[in-house]
């Protein structure tokens, strides 16, 4: 019997053999002396050997939030500190920049249920600026350019940002964010009934304070069979999420009483309150409502993820339009109001509740968009325009949210430090990455975390650095084996989905499992590309990084809008398709840096819309160092075509239509 590598090598000589006899689109292929020649299949990129990991931070030294969420209840406020208040304790990064004074309270005072300040407590915190009992200036560059960022934006606001500051000030912030749901937004309200007695600045509104009449998120429970779990779901999302407990150990005042230059919207001058030591600035509770009111319902329709995730900031930076909070309120509002949404999905009640949240959520959102999947659900959720939908472009919202996630303040400590990421996190992107583990979903948020050093955001557990908008998006590097496993019978985003990052690091990425998913970041890894199953799909020219690409299963395609660029090899099995779908310019053409080795399987070649070769002419659809083999079939439908393989790479001769 022959050895496997003699097995090979037959094999290979085989199929050689019949690969001469390869008609392409229609028309005979040309071959050259270098297609005849018995071919060695190269071996698929080599595995690294491990997966990367995003371990939970030592729980002995960092007590997890999910866990200790329970802690952090408004009746406590006044007794807070950061050893015993998991809400304070996240946001201790405020230490290097301030140091809050110690609060005093007489031994015989018992905690009132409401929280609220008795005498005693109160008078060793004023909430005057410049009174050092509240606290001591420890950055002054830092602190200083804090209100100041409030000062430059109060003075320049429109006045359609200071209606929408105002809108979001007075609406409960449930109504508020649900309009990032876009073409969805109105449904979502009717199923959740939804209301709303804020939605102008009316013309006494400097003398008079208007609160919001409507519901909030709407009526839940069994009162509302179609959509009751969906809003008891987002309703729930802020258990043990109160920020008063923070505001009251912080004890660091609004931006209007640091400076005269802050100026409030005159229409919130009725909200002003006259009691600044009960009226902390540190944390924002407007944004950490925010945050984690958006996060539900992104929960609940992955489909307007990011959207989602950009509205719960863009009321956070509406707090700073206001005049009402500095950009530091808004960024621990933003850390708190993650937490506390992942502490309810991953230990709360909506742990129970939250896959019924979702069914609920589809089945009626789809229905009345009249959607029977939810890829086609998924088109409808993103079928506004800029003029309808205000987040309906990805650019700007991208943009948006990481200009929110530091309000332009430069790190001021170590910018090399490795991300953490905390307990339960993972939870925020099950919906969004179905087709990841938990462990996956957990390295996915440690490799698009911010870079470290940033005012506030460097906390122990991680939650200052989650990017949730990027993670959305995959991977930020392949650290070591990344196996992504999506089956399309599940429907969803296991049927299609795209990953934009720039994708870095030494591991490698194998697509296994029926369904498509397409890379659109530059990407620069280098362990190489496999694909096993289902369909990878390059959206840019260097989507598949620096290693080589083996076609072993299923389809590769190319819809870049320059020439597809392999950095290494490029090999292509039997009973595979490579599909390419040309346009002017190069675009979508495969150049293979190295050896290209085709021992088989099918080019499908479309042109795309505005692309119309002419009678003659010869497109190039391969260039490689050396082209080994040939392609058993060609496709280029609509087209007659004969295929001529050189040494280098291989053209289609168009010779009519089909």
């Amino acid at each position: 019997m022959l050895p496997p590598s003699s097995l090979r090598v037959l094999t290979a000589a085989l199929i050689g053999a019949m690969l001469l006899t390869a008609c392409g689109g229609g028309g005979d292929a040309t071959t050259t002396s270098a297609v005849t020649q018995p071919l060695s299949i190269p071996a698929a990129p080599k595995d690294l050997g491990f997966a990367d990991a995003a371990p939970v931070a030592d729980q002995a030294a960092v007590l997890p939030f999910v866990d200790y969420a329970y802690t952090n209840q408004r009746g406590d406020a006044r007794y807070a500190t950061k050893e015993t208040n998991a809400g304070v304790r996240v946001l201790t990064g405020f230490l290097d920049l301030w140091k809050p004074s110690t609060l005093i309270v007489d031994a015989g005072v018992t905690a009132p249920a409401n929280g609220s300040f008795p005498a005693v407590v109160a008078s060793n915190w004023t909430g005057i600026p410049g009174d050092s009992t509240d606290g001591t200036i420890l950055n002054a560059s830092v602190l200083g350019a804090n209100i100041q960022y409030v000062a430059n934006v109060t003075a320049q606001r429109t006045a359609a940002q200071e209606l929408a500051a105002y809108l979001d000030d007075r609406r409960n912030k449930g109504y508020s964010v649900s309009d990032g749901l876009g073409p969805l937004t109105a449904t979502w309200q009717a199923a959740a009934q939804q209301t709303t007695t804020i939605t102008s600045i009316a013309s006494d509104a400097t003398t008079v304070l208007y609160n919001d009449g409507g519901n909030n998120v709407g009526v839940g429970g069994s009162t509302n069979t179609s959509f009751g779990t969906v809003v008891d779901f987002v309703s729930n999302i802020g258990e043990n999420g109160s920020t008063e407990p923070a505001k009251r150990f912080y004890k660091y005042a609004r931006p209007w009483r640091w400076s005269s230059s802050v100026k409030v919207i005159p229409a919130l001058a009725p909200a002003k309150s006259a009691t600044p030591a009960t009226d902390g600035g540190f944390t924002s509770g407007h944004t950490a409502e925010a945050v984690r009111d958006a996060i539900a319902m992104a929960y609940a329709v992955p489909e307007r993820f990011q959207e989602m995730v950009t509205r719960g900031l863009e009321l956070g930076e509406n707090r700073i339009i206001a005049g009402m909070h500095s950009p530091l309120d808004v960024v621990s509002g933003r850390m708190l109001g993650q937490a506390t949404a992942a502490a309810s999905i991953a230990t709360g009640a909506n742990a129970a509740r939250k896959a019924a949240a979702y069914d609920q959520a589809h089945s009626t959102l789809m229905a009345a968009a009249k959607t029977d999947t939810k890829l086609a659900f998924n088109d409808f959720a993103h079928s506004g325009t800029t003029v309808t939908d205000r987040f309906a472009d990805y650019a700007t919202n991208k943009a948006n949210y990481n200009r929110r996630m530091t309000f332009g303040f430069a790190p001021i400590a170590d910018t090399t430090k490795p991300a953490v990421v905390p307990k339960g996190a993972e939870v925020l992107l099950e919906t969004r990455l179905p087709y990841l583990d938990a462990s996956q979903r957990r390295v996915v948020l440690k490799t698009t975390a911010m870079p470290s050093g940033y005012p506030v955001m460097d906390d122990a557990e991680g939650w200052g650095r989650i990017n949730l908008f990027a993670a959305a998006d995959g991977y930020g590097a392949f650290n070591g084996d990344v196996v992504v496993n999506m089956d399309a019978s599940l429907g969803g985003f296991n049927v299609l989905d795209t990953w934009r990052n720039d994708i870095g690091g030494a591991g490698k990425l194998n697509k296994r499992g029926s369904g498509t998913l397409r890379l659109g970041g530059q990407n620069s890894y280098t362990g190489g590309t496999q694909v096993s199953a289902g369909t990878l799909q390059a959206l840019s020219a260097t989507a598949f990084g620096k290693g080589d690409v083996y076609l072993g299963g299923g389809t590769l395609a190319s819809s870049a809008d320059a020439q597809l660029v392999l950095a290494g090899a490029y090999t292509q099995l039997a009973n595979t398709t490579l599909q390419l779908d040309v346009g002017s310019g190069g675009a979508g053409r495969l150049a293979v840096s190295g050896i290209a080795t085709v021992a088989g399987g099918t080019l499908t070649v479309n042109f795309r819309s505005g692309f119309r070769p002419a009678m003659g002419d010869t497109i190039s659809l391969l260039s490689s160092a050396s082209l080994k083999g040939q392609f058993t079939t060609i496709s280029v439908p609509g087209y007659k075509t004969t295929a001529i393989y050189t040494a280098t790479g291989l053209s289609v001769r168009i010779d009519g239509t089909a």
